[in-house]
C-alpha cells in the first residue's frame, strides 16, 4: 500500500491510499478519482517526501489523517446510518422509485457508469459518493 498526497485543479490537497503506483495511474486514467473536498475529477499526485516512521513508532491507519478524511468518515457514517444499502441493484431501485413503482426512501449502492449516466439523463436525482462501499462479510 502507498499513501499519496493528491491535489485537484482547485488546489485542494487530500490524501488517499492505493495498492500501488500502477493502481493510482489506472484509477486516474479511468476518471475514478475525485477531490475529497470539492468533487473535482481532475486529480493528480502532489510532490511529497516519503513518510518513514522512526523505529518503534507505529502509525494508526484507522485514524483520520486530515480534515478531509475526517469529513469523509462522517459522511460515510451519515449515509450508512440514514439510508438503505441496495448494493449492485442501485440503478434498478432508483429507477423504480423515480417511476413510482417503489416507495421513495434514501438509498445508496453501486452502479455501472453507463447505468448511472442513463439515470441522470432521465432526470433521476442521483450523485456519486466519494467512498467505496464496505464489503459485507458473513
Amino acid at each position: 500500500m502507498i499513501r499519496y498526497t493528491l491535489t485537484c485543479d482547485q488546489d485542494h490537497q487530500f490524501e488517499s491510499w492505493f495498492q500501488s503506483s500502477e493502481a493510482f495511474d489506472a484509477l486516474a486514467k479511468a476518471g475514478h478519482l475525485s477531490c475529497a473536498v470539492c468533487g473535482s475529477t481532475t486529480v493528480s499526485r502532489a510532490l511529497m517526501a516519503p513518510s518513514v516512521p522512526a523505529k518503534g513508532n507505529k502509525t494508526d491507519l484507522s485514524a483520520p489523517m486530515s480534515d478531509a478524511e475526517e469529513s469523509l468518515t462522517k459522511l460515510r457514517k451519515e449515509v450508512e446510518d440514514n439510508s438503505d444499502y441496495v448494493g449492485k441493484d442501485f440503478a434498478n431501485e432508483a429507477r423504480k422509485m423515480h417511476d413510482g413503482e417503489a416507495p421513495e426512501r434514501a438509498i445508496w449502492g453501486e452502479s455501472k457508469l453507463d447505468d448511472a449516466k442513463k439515470l441522470i439523463d432521465d432526470g433521476v436525482p442521483v450523485m456519486p459518493l466519494p467512498f467505496v462501499p464496505k464489503r459485507k462479510t458473513n
